[in-house]
């Protein structure tokens, strides 16, 4: 039975590519820092799974890394670890890079020292074109960040694409464009607008506070995206693939549909504070993922539309039982 190492597991693309993986047969191993509890929600269900496993490791520790790798003997190892809330990186550059930049070093260096084998996939993001050169962007669009995150994530990006030419290692890289989904972490826009206007719906608060309105981005269904992964490490060669739906919706699109699947008028409870705006703005991503679709055969199935509506009913259900237990 083959084996996977998920970095970043209790995250929403972690838990999903759990999911698949165990579907596809692999037995599947979560790297966190600390012993998984009752506060990793998006695992919860895998706890009774008997192919799923949760073993401790940290990104800023090559030994733990080195470790992890020699007791699992995985022959796939997913990196999706990383310090991922984009304004928060303002705000802790340091420790954004230290996971999301140094992070991807020490797992490759971990990967290359014990069995260089091993397929590796690393999660870069379309925050790397920051200002973009181009629209729509592409694998080869120059990257241009505008945070410390993304210019984090091109270290990684970059680092992989080194090590892949450097030590012949079979290692993937995978521009993911914003994917969301039920599972989204409350500090995103697309979720702390679909748990506002639930909570709204239920008399609970009356307004949501909001920065651009006008930011646009290519929003994909996370399901979707963690299936791409999964097609990239399968593959005859390793290679970077841009994964967008090629369609981007601006914040003010996504309140309409949030508000409108809740049966509410957005206008009458979005409100803009300056406060939320970022520092350095990036305003358009738009990608352009032709050759997943030649390549692995891969495409966006579920729409923006759907997702939201999906993710507005699950917030409407938790708000309903007064499910609080996800952090």
């Amino acid at each position: 039975m083959d084996r996977a190492l998920i970095t970043g597991v209790t995250g929403q693309d972690g838990s999903y590519l759990a999911d698949l993986l165990l579907g596809e047969g692999v037995e599947v191993y979560g790297l966190v820092r600390r012993k998984a509890d009752s506060t990793n929600w998006r695992i919860r269900h895998l706890h009774d799974q008997p192919r799923f496993h949760i073993v401790q490791g940290d990104m800023t520790d090559l030994s733990s890394l080195v470790r992890a790798l020699r007791d699992i003997h995985p022959r796939y190892v997913f990196n999706l670890a990383a310090q991922s809330f984009v304004p928060f990186s303002w705000e802790a550059p340091v420790a954004t890079a230290a996971v999301t930049a140094q992070g991807v070093l020490n797992i490759l260096e971990a990967v290359r020292a014990t069995d260089p084998e091993i397929r590796f996939y690393q999660a870069s993001s379309s925050e790397m074109f920051g200002r973009v050169r181009e629209t729509p962007q592409t694998e080869l669009t120059p990257f241009h960040p505008r945070s410390p995150y993304g210019v984090s994530k091109a270290f990684g990006h970059w680092i992989t694409v080194n090590y892949r030419e450097s030590h012949d290692l079979f290692a993937c890289s995978g521009i993911l464009f914003n994917h969301e989904s039920e599972r989204r972490g409350l500090e995103f826009v697309t979720r702390k607008v679909t748990n506002a206007a639930a909570r709204i719906k239920h008399g609970l608060q009356d307004q949501v506070a909001l920065g651009n309105l006008d930011a646009a981005r290519d929003w994909g269904y996370a399901p979707d995206y963690v299936r791409a992964m999964w097609l990239m490490l399968s593959a005859d060669a390793p290679a970077d693939y841009v994964i967008a739906t090629g369609v981007n919706h601006t914040v003010r699109e996504l309140c309409q549909a949030a508000f409108t699947a809740a049966g509410l008028d957005w206008e009458r409870h979005v409100v803009t504070d300056e406060l939320l705006l970022r520092p350095a703005e990036v305003n358009t991503l738009l990608g352009e993922a032709a050759k997943a679709q030649s390549e692995l055969g891969w495409k966006s199935e579920v729409g923006f539309e759907q997702m939201i509506e999906r993710m507005v009913a699950a917030d409407l259900y938790r708000v309903e039982h007064q499910i609080t237990w996800e952090a």
